[in-house]
């Protein structure tokens, strides 16, 4: 979640303090909205907090896809999946 209160940054306080923003960023697991003539322009975030974003929207839409698959008829029923899950592992 973005603290608006201190979570944006100009662009010009960026580069003039860099490292402490990255650490800043990093250790209270906030992005920083970097901003240019006013407007939002660039956000910086902890590779952790980038990782563990995209691992969400890979899960997501991997679940979109399976909720899709079931909605159009081309899911298997929880024994059909279990007798191809064992079958797999023997």
């Amino acid at each position: 979640m973005i603290d608006l209160t201190q979570d944006i940054c100009p662009i010009s306080d960026f580069r003039a303090n860099a490292m402490s923003m990255i650490s800043r960023a990093r250790e209270s697991r906030h992005p920083i909205v970097l901003t240019q003539h006013g407007k939002s322009a660039a956000v910086v975030l902890g590779v952790e907090d980038y990782q563990e974003m995209l691992e969400t929207i890979e899960y997501l839409k991997a679940n979109d896809e399976a909720e899709q698959s079931i909605n159009s008829g081309k899911g298997l029923s929880h024994s059909e999946a279990k007798k191809a899950i064992l079958a797999r592992i023997a």
